[in-house]
């Protein structure tokens, strides 16, 4: 048994599975559960705490909507992991998830070619007329999602969406077109219904919105990315560098 999980204060005039939730939560925050820490099962936990196995699994239930743990099937319960995302480099979700050591797959929701709207055709300094591959995909990691991709690439850099597997990039590579620069806007936000469902989390739960334009080393735009990432899950982490001020 987990001795991190060991006692249970039951002080307070709130719900007991609250209660338990919150004492849990401070142990997952003072790090006496660390990352990737497995929770005692939900009996051990009953015997433990002294709790009933209700009171148990509407705490559990609790945690794993704030995403602080996560149950794996017939593996058991967990500690979140937070995945540090380079927040200065030009990478892709797929070389980010394989340098962690996980395996990548997608659910694709759109791979087609379309005419760009308005407001992409001036992200990508198309003309009015210009098609562009249209990707919209929910990318998972060990069977995970994590993220919601809505790409768009101008068509004579992108020809043949058919051509584009687990990485965009990796495509665009294989035709020349990999994109060396890019600059990107991250904000917060809450998930809609359809993000919720897509990435199993809570309706309103955290997400990072994210915008990506990246080019070629010649300048020319080569995609534009919206995407959500599960904001309890990811950090993104830039390199700061100390500077002089002329005054």
């Amino acid at each position: 048994m987990n001795s991190a999980v060991s006692s249970f204060s039951g002080r307070g005039h709130a719900p007991i599975y609250m209660r338990l939730a919150a004492d849990l939560r401070q142990k997952i925050m003072t790090g006496e559960l660390g990352v990737g820490d497995a929770l005692p099962s939900e009996r051990d936990l009953c015997e433990i705490l002294s709790a009933s196995r209700v009171t148990v699994r509407r705490a559990i239930e609790t945690l794993i909507d704030e995403g602080l743990i996560v149950r794996r099937q017939g593996s058991g319960t967990f500690v979140t992991p937070r995945i540090e995302a380079p927040g200065s480099y030009l990478s892709s979700f797929s070389e980010d998830a394989q340098a962690r050591g996980e395996k990548i797959s997608a659910i694709w929701m759109i791979k087609t070619i379309a005419s760009a709207s308005p407001e992409e055709a001036k992200m990508l300094e198309l003309s009015g007329d210009a098609r562009v591959a249209r990707l919209g995909r929910v990318r998972l990691a060990d069977g995970e999602p994590l993220a919601i991709e809505n790409a768009i690439v101008p068509v004579q850099f992108l020809p043949d969406v058919e051509s584009v597997g687990e990485s965009l990039y990796q495509a665009l590579d294989q035709r020349g077109f990999r994109p060396v620069t890019g600059t990107q806007k991250i904000r917060a936000s809450l998930a809609t219904p359809t993000e919720a469902a897509l990435l199993s989390m809570t309706e309103k739960a955290e997400i990072l919105r994210i915008e990506r334009l990246t080019r070629l080393a010649d300048g020319r735009p080569v995609e534009f990315t919206r995407s959500a990432y599960r904001g309890d899950r990811y950090d993104f982490v830039s390199e700061l560098r100390g500077g002089y001020a002329v005054l």
